[in-house]
């Protein structure tokens, strides 16, 4: 009887931690949007210049976002064009030595407050929750649908101090860019 009891709990326990390991598998495996928005964020990146940058930009994630697992996790299929740092605030933002900033849930309001107060820096700025992309971020993703687009504020660019290779800017006048 104790044996059987013993043999029957090793197989509980086997069978628990087979569930925990799949669990976390399939916990950190990513969504298609999850996909695209690393694709699209990477892909703004790869073809951004600073002007006094040599290695990889350091791209500061905010908290809040949505995205900050498929961002911030490196993947042995790609490797990322960008140092990611997960910041929770503006004052970590200050302190980061940000290359790039990607906003979460930040107003436009409180993303033109942070820029303001890191002005001087060569930035490029990115953020999920802006569709207007009037003020704030000069590159806004749009995500509708499980579809991931993007806009520019060519306003804000032309502020930020770097530089984009035109056919991004193209792209972003495509609307079926996905």
């Amino acid at each position: 009887m104790r044996t059987t009891f013993l043999i029957s709990l090793s197989r509980l326990t086997l069978v628990l931690m087979l569930l925990l390991i799949t669990g976390q598998t399939a916990a950190g495996a990513l969504t298609e949007t999850d996909k695209s928005v690393r694709s699209i964020v990477s892909g703004i990146v790869s073809y951004t210049r600073w002007p006094a940058l040599s290695g990889q930009p350091t791209l500061c994630i905010f908290a809040s976002s949505r995205y900050v697992p498929a961002l911030s996790r490196q993947d042995p299929q790609s490797s990322l064009p960008y140092r990611p740092v997960v910041i929770r605030n503006g004052q970590d933002a200050l302190s980061a030595q940000c290359n790039a900033l990607y906003f979460g849930t930040e107003s436009p309001a409180s993303q033109v407050e942070l820029i303001n107060q890191l002005q001087g820096r060569a930035l490029l700025l990115i953020s999920e929750r802006n569709p207007e992309c009037l003020i704030g971020s000069a590159f806004c993703l749009i995500i509708e649908d499980n579809r991931v687009r993007f806009s520019v504020n060519l306003d804000a660019l032309s502020r930020s101090g770097v530089r984009v290779n035109p056919d991004v800017l193209m792209l972003a006048r495509n609307t079926k860019h996905e």
